[in-house]
């Protein structure tokens, strides 16, 4: 049976795909980060928001993220995601791995429902830089 935050995830990279920043903070929790490059991180649902419009314009407004393999590890209400995140984009010139082996942690709310606390695309690449 395939876990549910995997279709979690599929609808984050839609939101990203169709530029549906709003919908997409839904999937966040308030205090979470985005590890938008290596030392340089994003904090809260507003600075996530912005960075994601940023990277979006970085990308010409054509990115489109997948995931590939996916392990989820979950205990209680904590789960551990570790994907090959794909990225594709008209832009042709980016310093980073558009191939990456994410991590990501989400944490469930009250109601039930899955949100990401850390959005990490870069996964252990950071120890790297």
């Amino acid at each position: 049976m395939e876990h549910e935050l995997k279709e979690v995830i599929k609808k984050c990279d839609i939101a990203i795909k169709q530029e549906d920043f709003d919908t997409l903070m839904n999937y966040y929790t308030d205090d979470a980060i985005l590890v938008v490059k290596p030392e340089m991180i994003a904090r809260g649902k507003e600075e996530i928001k912005k960075a994601f419009i940023a990277i979006s314009k970085y990308f010409n407004n054509t990115l489109v993220p997948t995931q590939g393999e996916m392990i989820i590890l979950e205990a209680g209400d904590t789960a551990l995601v570790i994907s090959q995140t794909l990225l594709d984009a008209d832009k042709n010139d980016n310093e980073y791995s558009m191939d990456r082996r994410a991590t990501y942690v989400f944490k469930k709310n009250s109601q039930g429902e899955w949100l990401c606390a850390i959005d990490n695309s870069y996964g252990t690449e950071l120890i790297n830089k």
